[in-house]
This record gives C-alpha cells, structure tokens and sequence, in this order.
C-alpha cells in the first residue's frame, strides 16, 4: 500500500515540474518582448542622431558664413583707412604749399575768374592734367595720392585769397579712392580751413 509520505512527495515533485513547465512557457515570451524594445530604441536614437548632425552641420556653415564676412568687411576698413591716410596727407602738403605761396603773393594777382567754388576737379582730363604728387609713393596702396589746387575769389571778400583744394587717395586698388576738400582762405595775416570729405567720387 501507498503510504501518505509517498503520495505528499509526488504530489510536490509534479508541483514542482508543472512550475518549471509554466517557467519555460513563458520564458521566450521576455526574450521577444526585450528584442522588441531594443529594435524600438534603435529606431528611435536614429532620427536623434541625424538631428543632430544636421544641426552641427548648419551651425558650422553659419560660423563659416560669418566668420568670412568679417574678415571680408575688416580688408574692406583697412583698405579705406589707407586711402583716406594718403589722401589727408596730400591735402595737408598741398595746403602748406598754397599758405607759404600765398604769403608772397598779392589778392590783385589773382586771375579774374567767376564767382563759385571752382568744378574742374569733377572733370577727369582736368584733373590728371592738373593735378600733384606731393609724394612719390604711398606705403600699401597702387598709386601715390594726388592733389589739384584751384583759385578762386570771394564776391563778398575782395582781398581775401580763396582756394579750393582737391586730393585723392588710394588703396590697394584703382577702385579704393578716398576724395578729401580744403577749402583755404587767406585774407591778410588769417588763414581759414574748412575742410570735408566727397562722398560720391566724381569719377
């Protein structure tokens, strides 16, 4: 006859293989659902990653962009403070030149010429024909500055002595020009200056 101990342990070792059949049954079920999340992430890092690049792409072209533009506009200053330097440095030789040649001369001397400033300036023949070189040459640009000196008279100041002097100075090329004006009046013992810049090169 069966005993009770017998029939309890049976009864324990079929609990036990069923909980390992119950085990094993759903054990590839995890494995399928860990698969699934896994691929799902992947397919998730994926966009993020070309979002990315695509950003660090667009944001090194625009620090490309900018970064030529500055060096672009700092040639472009550069290149204008040179002109104006020689430009100034012309009008102010030129100025010296016409106040120490004026102290000799005398206002009845002038040529008789019409009342207004003087436009020769605006005319290119006139003013390659008539115009200086105070300097031989200028340090970085492609030709040495120019001056050209016009008299003139006052209709309101008889005596006095009137001139109007042009200068114009370059940068590294023929298209970097700075225009600069003096205005000199001399009436006996003072010297007046007034002194601006062309902003629209005549030529």
């Amino acid at each position: 006859m069966t005993t009770r101990t017998e029939i309890a342990g049976g009864r324990r070792t079929d609990a036990r293989h069923r909980r390992l059949h119950e085990v094993s049954r759903h054990s590839p079920r995890v494995d399928r659902g860990c698969h699934s999340s896994r691929a799902r992430l992947r397919g998730m890092v994926l966009p993020i990653v070309l979002l990315m690049s695509a950003m660090m792409l667009t944001t090194s072209a625009v620090w490309f962009e900018t970064s030529l533009a500055a060096t672009r506009a700092a040639a472009n200053v550069r290149d204008y403070l040179q002109a104006f330097h020689a430009a100034d440095s012309a009008l102010t030789s030129c100025a010296r030149r016409v106040v120490s040649a004026a102290a000799d001369a005398d206002a009845s001397a002038l040529p008789q010429t019409a009342s207004g400033e003087p436009v020769q300036w605006k005319v290119q023949s006139a003013f390659e024909a008539g115009a200086i070189t105070p300097f031989a040459q200028w340090p970085g640009s492609v030709r040495a500055p120019q001056c050209l000196t016009e008299a003139w008279r006052l209709s309101n100041r008889a005596d006095a002595q009137a001139y109007l002097l042009t200068a114009r100075g370059f940068g590294r090329t023929s298209d970097s020009q700075v225009w600069l004006q003096l205005q000199l009046v001399i009436d006996g013992e003072t010297v007046e200056r007034h002194w601006r810049r062309v902003v629209a090169r005549p030529f």
